[in-house]
């Protein structure tokens, strides 16, 4: 008589091992597990920018007016007597007061959920509590990343050296009267003062600082309010962590206690509502972007530079535990 080891079915036939050792996996991740990569969600939503990348560049090989258009190299951009399309203009609207001042609206739409949403800490009130503090570094650190590539960095931004390093300089420089108005710092240094001069940028590589700023601020906004969207669909946390004894864990393990996180719903709502305008914005500009302006390099790059930033404040502290100490994660 042959004996039959193992579990059962409820019908009787041998079963299998796989679901329960796939349960107890999935309930104590290995030591093998990469915490530093995204999940499958984040992986989802990263992806979608370069999608969207990708889609407006086909779009603008294959739209007849935007195939057809004369392209500026100079400019970057379409001439604006010739534009295929409004979204095509440098003066557009949406360019003009969202755009240019892209980390403005992205910082606005931060604070609000920051001091609006309960998951922070009392809704409304302008109390530092802990996760508030470690959000703030948090923004503070990728804001630090947007400023040394587009404002500063101890001298030009990097955007400006990379072009110059890569050959590219100011036409107006090309004559002895251009060159006779400038100053030395200024011929080296700043897109800026170039463009007060009458001048533009030629040669070299540029990187896409529409794309750079556009992926960053609605990918930093994403990052923050992913734990609550998550929490409010009923989905589960896959966030890996290494721990301080040197063991991957689920990101749950560090949850801080708390009373109670049951406040107005209107004002969870609310907070979430100003991040999540700000990026669905983001991500229709990126799309005209990705369709009107830039070569495929530029954007890439712009787009590359952005996900460095990005990685560096959401993913390393998960494998780091000093660094997360200090900068905390979203929803933890």
């Amino acid at each position: 008589m042959s004996t039959t080891s193992g579990p059962v079915r409820r019908n009787g036939a041998p079963g299998s091992k796989s679901a329960f050792s796939n349960i107890s996996s999935s309930q104590h991740p290995s030591n093998t597990a990469f915490p530093f990569l995204p999940t499958n969600l984040e992986t989802l939503l990263l992806a979608i920018y370069p999608s969207t990348l990708l889609l407006g560049s086909i779009f603008s090989l294959l739209e007849p007016h935007a195939r057809n258009a004369p392209y500026s190299a100079a400019l970057q951009s379409h001439p604006p007597d010739v534009a295929p399309s409004y979204f095509a203009q440098k003066k557009n609207i949406f360019n003009v007061f969202f755009v240019k001042v892209g980390w403005f609206w992205t910082t606005l739409a931060f604070i609000v959920f920051l001091f609006m949403h309960p998951s922070t800490g009392p809704s409304a009130a302008l109390v530092l509590t802990p996760r508030r503090l470690q959000a703030l570094l948090r923004w503070g650190i990728t804001t630090l990343w947007w400023a040394v590539f587009t404002q500063w960095f101890f001298g030009p931004p990097l955007i400006d050296r990379g072009f110059r390093l890569t050959g590219g300089q100011c036409v107006l420089l090309r004559t002895e009267e251009g060159r006779a108005g400038m100053s030395d710092t200024r011929e080296y240094f700043t897109s800026a003062a170039c463009k007060i001069a009458g001048g533009k940028w030629k040669g070299g590589h540029d990187i896409s600082g529409h794309v750079f700023l556009l992926v960053l601020g609605s990918a930093f906004l994403w990052m923050e309010i992913l734990p609550v969207v998550m929490k409010h669909a009923g989905l589960r946390e896959e966030r890996l962590i290494i721990q301080s004894n040197g063991k991957v864990g689920n990101a749950e393990s560090e949850l801080r206690e708390r009373a109670s996180e049951k406040t107005d719903t209107a004002q969870a709502h609310g907070g979430v509502s100003a991040p999540l305008a700000v990026a669905g914005l983001s991500w229709w500009m990126l799309l005209m972007t990705a369709a009107y302006f830039h070569t495929w390099f530029e954007k890439f790059t712009g787009l590359l530079v952005a996900f460095v930033g990005i990685a560096m404040v959401y993913f390393l502290p998960r494998a780091v535990p000093s660094i997360r100490n200090i900068i905390g994660m979203p929803g933890v």
